[in-house]
């Protein structure tokens, strides 16, 4: 087996791509139905070049002899938080180390880090390899449902104003990052920009923002407090068109915030894997990124 760095490149991108669908293929139905819609490829080829050029350093790529990709683990180093943004194996590749290699060099990137999170699947092999890792698991909830005319019915107007957000609130991003995680997103948020639409509390009360992506998914969210969280929240909910799969994952049992507003418009509640953090509580109120963390 080779081990070497990712790199800022359409193969390396694509490579990493071959092993994530193949090592998730029964989570193609999740991202839209009959297979992985070509929007969502190319997006996640950005993140992976985006990374591959901010933390060149925890980005591994695993290739057997011929050069073939068999694992990949990617994970990023924001003023003094480590997350793993992705860690995946082929299947004919597993329980042969490469896991295990892969996650080592991602790990030692973030030696020094203070703080450390991870959104883990439901697969309780990885559970089991976090947990050694040292980090503690946090269960966590999924809200997920069609929108309809009857859920903007359900849901009670913000109770204050949300902005569209632009390059201009990074500074209240990263702010706000600082006070929910410990670190901000930093360059993160300048393809998130590009990819998801956001939207900004910023008032006597506080400040906050949310990642909505017009698949319903909500990226990211993070406020100063639990009512702006609430207003961004069904601010983003109520933004959705009609049809859209509303998705909210990676809820802690902090988050019951959330929740209550999932509950209200209707949406389904269900279990979804472990938000894993390592010499930080779980953020609150917030909603991590799979990716961003």
């Amino acid at each position: 087996m080779i081990l070497r760095q990712l790199r800022d490149t359409d193969e390396d991108a694509e490579a990493a791509w071959e092993v994530v669908a193949a090592a998730f293929g029964d989570s193609a139905a999740l991202a839209g139905g009959d297979g992985w819609p070509p929007g969502y490829v190319a997006e996640v080829h950005e993140r992976h070049r985006h990374l591959a050029r901010t933390d060149p350093g925890g980005c591994w790529l695993a290739l057997d002899e011929g050069g073939m990709p068999l694992g990949v683990a990617l994970s990023a180093r924001r003023e003094g938080t480590w997350g793993l943004s992705m860690f995946a194996v082929l299947p004919r590749a597993q329980r042969q180390g490469v896991g295990r290699e892969l996650l080592a060099a991602a790990l030692l990137y973030g030696r020094g880090c203070l703080r450390g999170i991870i959104c883990g699947s439901e697969d309780p092999r990885a559970a089991s390899t976090y947990r050694r890792a040292g980090f503690a698991l946090h269960p966590a909830m999924r809200l997920r449902g069609t929108v309809g005319p009857e859920t903007k019915e359900r849901l009670s107007p913000p109770d204050g104003a949300v902005h569209e957000g632009v390059a201009r609130h990074r500074d209240l991003l990263d702010s706000v990052d600082r006070r929910t995680r410990g670190g901000a997103h930093g360059a993160d948020h300048e393809l998130l920009l590009t990819q998801r639409r956001l939207l900004v509390v910023d008032d006597l009360a506080g400040s906050g923002y949310c990642y909505v992506g017009e698949d319903g998914k909500v990226e990211m969210l993070a406020a100063t407090s639990r009512r702006l969280a609430k207003r961004l929240l069904t601010a983003a909910l109520l933004c959705l068109p009609e049809g859209a799969d509303a998705r909210v994952p990676g809820l802690t049992a902090e988050q019951q915030w959330a929740v209550d507003v999932g509950i209200e418009a209707g949406l389904e509640l269900s279990t979804s894997g472990y938000v894993c953090l390592r010499g930080m509580p779980p953020p609150m109120p917030y909603i991590p990124s799979g990716t961003f963390l």
